[in-house]
């Protein structure tokens, strides 16, 4: 019988086998089995009780009889059937907070390649031309995260030393917060009027969906820097081109954008005021590592209980 198994669907530029011998690493008691095909996939299902992997197709869930837990290896969850797998009384969870230490550590390096004017310097390396230009300091500026989960709360871990004020923005203010002031969607604006970096790392979702419009680009001071590690659509791409080539703020980090990938005729790319990278900050090569101790973690939760509840990163 396997006690988990791992779907082949997806390796994050890396072989799923590392995922798997992570696994074998911290669950030596199981049995851990890598389907590597389709036919591998439905014959091994029927007994799992656990099963990981980016996605699960309803077909698959057909002639999972033994099913009580669905790992998923993103973050996200909304492409997943989750009403099937309700129907079936399946648990999911999934891998969030695994991109945290690193996608902070992108906000971080943006946030510092603006403060010193790496845009610039970029430029003149390039021309190899031999000019001063002026750059900034980090210290005493206001920096705004929208957004305070995992990757929110790791960019603001990051920030204690630089000897900056703190705003988070999130949908329930009252859960609090690392920041030195937490806001509710209500207080953006208010936030956006003082806010010298802002960084997004918000979920996408209806309330979220434009939150950066034109009237927000009108209310950042004009030495803003937006610095997106979200969704493209929680920006408004028209509103923000007309922001930085009006210089309304000073420039933006986009790792993702609206639309995505990034055609190549988009007027974002000919901006030097914008940094532009592809859907990269969730880029690392311990992804593998730490998802594995996050399924690792209930796996032996379930051991110790008995249940498929109360478990760690858990959406149903």
């Amino acid at each position: 019988m396997t006690d988990l198994l791992v779907l082949r669907r997806g390796t994050h530029g890396m072989p799923v086998e590392s995922y798997v011998a992570e696994l074998r690493e911290r669950l030596p008691d199981h049995d851990i089995e890598l389907a590597r095909t389709p036919a591998a996939e439905r014959d091994a299902i029927a007994d799992a009780p656990v099963v990981t992997g980016p996605d699960i197709p309803e077909s698959l869930l057909d002639g999972a009889d033994s099913l009580e837990l669905f790992a998923g290896m993103y973050a996200g969850y909304g492409h997943l059937p989750l009403d099937a797998l309700e129907a079936r009384d399946v648990a999911v969870t999934t891998a969030s907070g695994v991109h945290a230490p690193n996608v902070a550590e992108h906000v971080l390096a943006s946030i510092l390649a603006f403060v010193r004017e790496f845009p610039t310097a970029f430029d003149r390396q390039r021309d190899a031309e031999w000019r001063h230009f002026q750059a900034h300091e980090l210290a005493e500026s206001t920096v705004t995260v929208v957004g305070l989960g995992a990757i929110g709360e790791g960019v603001v871990d990051r920030l204690q030393g630089f000897d900056v004020e703190t705003v988070g923005v999130r949908h329930s203010p009252e859960k609090g917060g690392p920041t030195d002031e937490v806001l509710g969607p209500d207080g953006l604006h208010g936030a956006l009027a003082r806010t010298d970096y802002l960084v997004l790392a918000c979920p996408l979702t209806d309330e979220t969906r434009g939150l950066l419009d034109a009237e927000a680009f009108h209310t950042l001071p004009p030495e803003a820097v937006v610095v997106n590690v979200a969704r493209g659509p929680v920006v408004d791409t028209d509103a923000l081109v007309e922001a930085l080539r009006s210089n309304r703020i000073r420039g933006a980090a986009l790792d993702v954008t609206d639309p995505e990938p990034l055609p190549q005729d988009h007027p974002l790319w000919t901006l030097s005021n914008v940094l532009v990278t592809p859907h990269n900050a969730g880029h690392t090569p311990r992804y593998y590592e730490r998802l594995a101790d996050i399924v690792a973690e209930n796996v032996r939760r379930i051991d110790d209980t008995g249940r498929y509840e109360g478990l760690r990163n858990q959406v149903r």
